[in-house]
């Protein structure tokens, strides 16, 4: 890292979504130079920024004409050229995430090679080349069939139960995992900066939409045994330690049915399983990403308030101008933060929006966060 003041510092971020609009919201308030870097014109960091460039993430001679005259370079989204990232960093731009880690990360079959590798609990798997490998391991079913590289937002997943479904199996390399008899969905965000410190946020359960793969709704903390409350920090740790990440990881994992914590994958950066800690936690995610890559000492993770969290998602067969039904009911609720992303047009299931609910009763939470998800809708 160059030896400035962190305001002193020329940032720039690869991506201009969501997650981008909530780290530059956090950057605001120690007032850092952010710069971005996105294909969509209309991306919702595209007017929070002087300095907002229209290119693609994964060209390598855009990255790297965009990035060399930075001082720090971080990422929103996995999708990103790594090859120019690589370049700049040998040219002396700090890159964190470090771009081997990246480039591990957005392929699931690296990912899954790399549990194995390092003896980090994770289900069994076998790497598949196309349908044909699939078929020919139906006696793993039923089991995930997942692509390689281009899923995202549970796209690039497919249940296959039985031998009636293989039909449905990607015809890219990807991988075929056991199904985990699974207890709960978990995940830990952890964090680590350039000194080696570590801090996990507290463990969080994830409830997932049965045909989308998206996460609907989001409690904190997790409902569970201290023991496994043990283990699921100590994966996370291990994981980040063993990547020598710094930055911040998403680590989503399994709580089996006999009481074991199985990692499932893991995303380098903010993750939607840790919206809820801007208003729940002492320091929100995006803060404690952007304190871990500055180098600067980590902030507290302690939980305020138990908190759920809903995603806002298009309703299936709207797609226009998004109109938010419902919201003035939920403003009106005690405890309720509505987050839109700046997204003008909806579709069935794209992620307009978050809600954050804060109770001290953990049933009233629950009910709470029901009472939102079917009350605030986003039509067209």
């Amino acid at each position: 890292m160059p030896s400035k003041d962190i305001t002193d510092l020329k940032i720039g971020v690869l991506g201009g979504g969501q997650l981008g609009r909530m780290m530059i919201q956090s950057a605001i308030s120690y007032n850092l130079d952010i710069s971005i870097l996105d294909p969509d014109e209309n991306a919702p960091c595209a007017h929070l920024v002087k300095d907002f460039t229209v290119g693609k993430l994964t060209d390598d001679q855009v990255v790297y004409e965009w990035g060399k005259d930075f001082d720090l370079i971080t990422i929103e989204i996995e999708n990103v050229s790594v090859s120019a990232l690589q370049k700049l960093q040998k040219d002396g731009v700090s890159v964190f995430p470090q771009p081997e880690i990246i480039e591990l990360i957005q392929d699931k079959r690296k990912q899954k090679t790399f549990y194995k590798a390092n003896r980090i609990s994770t289900s069994n798997f076998v790497l598949t080349e196309g349908a044909a490998d699939v078929a020919k391991n139906k006696e793993m079913l039923p089991a995930v069939n997942k692509l390689g590289t281009e899923g995202y937002d549970g796209r690039g997943v497919q249940m296959i139960r039985t031998e009636a479904d293989l039909g449905k199996a990607f015809d890219k390399p990807g991988l075929l995992e056991e199904l985990v008899d699974f207890e709960k969905e978990l995940s830990v965000v952890v964090a680590r900066n350039q000194r080696g410190e570590i801090d996990c946020f507290p463990v969080v359960e994830l409830s997932y939409h049965p045909e989308q793969n998206l996460v609907e709704f989001l409690f904190a903390p997790a409902q569970i045994s201290a023991e496994s409350e043990k283990k699921a920090y100590d994966l996370a740790k291990d994981v980040i330690e063993k990547l020598d990440m710094v930055g911040l990881l998403a680590v989503e994992m399994f709580l089996t049915k006999d009481g074991e914590v199985l990692i499932n994958e893991v995303a380098p950066r903010t993750h939607n399983s840790g919206h809820h800690t801007i208003e729940a936690n002492r320091t929100s995610q995006f803060e404690q990403h952007l304190r871990a890559i500055l180098n600067m000492p980590l902030g507290s993770t302690e939980l305020i308030s138990p908190a759920a969290m809903v995603n806002l998602l298009g309703e299936d067969g709207f797609t226009g101008n998004a109109l938010y039904e419902g919201m003035e009911a939920c403003m009106a609720m005690k405890g309720v933060y509505v987050h839109l992303y700046g997204k003008k047009l909806t579709k069935p299931f794209r992620k307009m929006g978050h809600v954050t609910i804060t109770d001290d009763s953990v049933e009233s939470l629950k009910k709470n966060a029901r009472t939102v998800k079917e009350t605030l809708k986003v039509k067209a």
